[in-house]
């Protein structure tokens, strides 16, 4: 098909489906090709693109002339609104479009999503008291923050293999507030009675320096 459309593609096939991308070297840095999967009992190829660890765009078509032509225009750097006009059936998350404008808008994005979860949980008052703590302490607000079953995470880069810098368990059940290594597992740095003193004792186990945070790694490393 590629040479059907006379245009050069590398196809690649990987434990996960094929990868396909324009020969020449993306404009846009990290972007990994795009990568497809065939249908098994019907015709379908589902497509997507990731950059840093993030997917980016996603879709499926029944047509390989767009499958080709989705690789190339995805590897000559087209922006995400412009790969959906150029192919209606690709889209995009609203996480997708900020890892796009760069990872000051993923953390705006991220801290505004945290907030939204936060006010939306009545039941738990001592997780919203904890979000608005970190979001009130300038170290913690310029970084890449998430929850993991209530844990808050805080990392110096966005995507998904970022590592957290410190995490903080919301009190919870008689449980006072606690201060982790890492959301899941590591060390306990310290317990407090209060969410500002959970954010203060997370802020000193800081590195001295850190932040804002950036872009995320390469997930090809």
């Amino acid at each position: 098909m590629a040479a059907e459309l006379a245009v050069d593609v590398n196809v690649v096939s990987d434990g996960w489906g094929t990868s396909v991308s324009a020969v020449s070297p993306p404009p846009v840095p990290f972007r990994r090709p795009l990568s497809v999967v065939i249908g098994a009992k019907e015709r379908a190829f589902l497509l997507w693109g990731r950059s840093r660890g993030v997917e980016l765009i996603s879709g499926s078509t029944t047509d390989l002339r767009d499958v080709v032509l989705a690789a190339v225009a995805w590897g000559e750097g087209r922006s995400l609104s412009e790969l959906h006009d150029l192919f209606p059936f690709l889209s995009s998350d609203e996480r997708a479009r900020a890892h796009e404008r760069g990872p000051a808008a993923v953390v705006d994005l991220q801290w505004r999503l945290l907030r939204e979860q936060a006010a939306g949980e009545p039941g738990f008052p001592e997780f919203g008291l904890l979000v608005e703590a970190a979001y009130a302490e300038p170290r913690l607000r310029r970084l890449s923050a998430f929850s993991s079953h209530w844990t808050l995470g805080f990392s110096a880069s966005t995507g998904h293999s970022s590592k957290a810098e410190v995490a903080i368990v919301p009190a919870c059940n008689g449980r006072p507030y606690r201060v982790r290594e890492f959301p899941h597992d590591g060390g306990v740095i310290g317990e407090t009675e209060t969410a500002d003193e959970a954010v203060a004792l997370a802020t000193a186990h800081l590195p001295v320096g850190l932040g804002p945070a950036v872009a995320g790694p390469d997930d090809a490393l």
